[in-house]
């Protein structure tokens, strides 16, 4: 059975909407429509190098009949506003992370969506990662026995030259947040994939070497989840020369370790005949030096399975892997951990985190 074609929308064309373009030439039931930015030169080379229209506005892109998803990749404090045009236009949205940079914004996001009957989903290419696909499937099996600890670390370098690179990062209202938000995100969303619910956060921020923007390049927090377990994040871009993200999920029967696409440590108290096929497959393979100090260096191929989950849950009439539900859980995560770096205060987050 021949697979529907999706038209594909862009909205934003800077150095993320590279991925999603490279992601959506390698899917056969996926076609580049067209992309908009505010700066036009700019949407005309990315349409020059992908493919495509350019259009004049978010929304003369998202009335196009061409056109079946919207990708958003703009600041993350602008998603909301492409998102409501996309989504208001009856078209299935597709949204970089964060979701957007307060769960408020979040669940403007989703309640529209929900009106609309269409599907919405949040970028999380680390989901579909296979390490990281493996560790969740052991921690749901209870292999690791009861969660005692996970630890989140992502200590990277990013130049003074990155934050100039456009005039919203680093900024509060653009950005949403600094090293946390924008770098270690990714690894708060796994985190609490893989631990449950965060009950508790408290933190500390700081600048240690990017002293002229507004938001933190250094934030270290300690957690308490629901289940009990506890944690710590450690995220930093001022940190030379930087090292690959790394999660550290221990158990009272097991310990599941990842770094990047990498599997450090996979040993359980009951161990299974496939245990040790999957720790030669996936241990000492990494490839590449991800986003250590290279926001360009990542590779596509998480963005690639995200976004065929993505319409095959379009094709299926169910949900996405990360709906605007799953995408919006790291945000609040995010919201506590920096209302306890500014009080100084320990801050409970709401029972339900969805």
């Amino acid at each position: 059975m021949t697979k529907r074609v999706y038209g594909i929308g862009i909205i934003g064309t800077g150095l993320i909407a590279d991925f999603h373009a490279k992601a959506i030439r390698e899917i056969p039931n996926a076609r580049l429509v067209g992309a908009f930015n505010r700066n036009q030169a700019k949407a005309a080379d990315f349409v020059s190098r992908f493919g495509g229209k350019t259009y004049a506005s978010q929304e003369e892109l998202a009335e196009d009949e061409e056109i079946d998803v919207v990708c958003i990749c703009t600041a993350s404090g602008a998603h909301l506003e492409g998102g409501l045009a996309a989504i208001r236009a009856g078209k299935h949205c597709l949204i970089e992370k964060p979701m957007e940079i307060t769960s408020g914004r979040c669940d403007q996001l989703i309640s529209a969506a929900a009106e609309a009957g269409v599907h919405l989903g949040v970028i999380f290419p680390s989901r579909y990662h296979e390490v990281n696909i493996n560790i969740k499937a052991a921690i749901d099996a209870r292999r690791i026995g009861t969660p005692v600890i996970g630890n989140a670390y992502v200590k990277w370098n990013r130049s003074k030259a990155y934050y100039q690179s456009a005039p919203w990062r680093g900024t509060w209202e653009l950005d949403g947040g600094g090293a946390l938000m924008n770098q270690g995100i990714h690894s708060v969303d796994l985190l609490q994939w893989f631990m449950g619910p965060v009950e508790t956060v408290h933190a500390f921020a700081a600048n240690r070497r990017h002293t002229e923007i507004e938001v933190e390049d250094t934030l270290v927090a300690i957690l308490k989840f629901s289940n009990g377990a506890l944690g710590t994040i450690e995220c930093s871009t001022a940190s030379y020369p930087g090292s690959f993200k790394r999660l550290e999920v221990i158990g009272t029967e097991g310990t599941a370790i990842g770094e990047e696409n990498d599997l450090l440590t996979w040993a359980f108290e009951h161990e299974l005949p496939e245990d040790e096929s999957i720790r030669e497959k996936y241990s000492g393979k990494q490839l590449s030096k991800g986003g250590v100090a290279d926001p360009a260096a990542i590779s596509f191929i998480g963005h690639q399975r995200q976004i065929e989950d993505f319409l095959e849950a379009i094709d299926r009439g169910g949900e996405p892997g990360v709906n605007g539900i799953e995408g919006r859980k790291s945000v609040a995560i995010i919201e506590a951990i920096y209302e306890s770096a500014r009080t100084g205060q320990s801050v409970r987050l709401p029972h339900r985190q969805d």
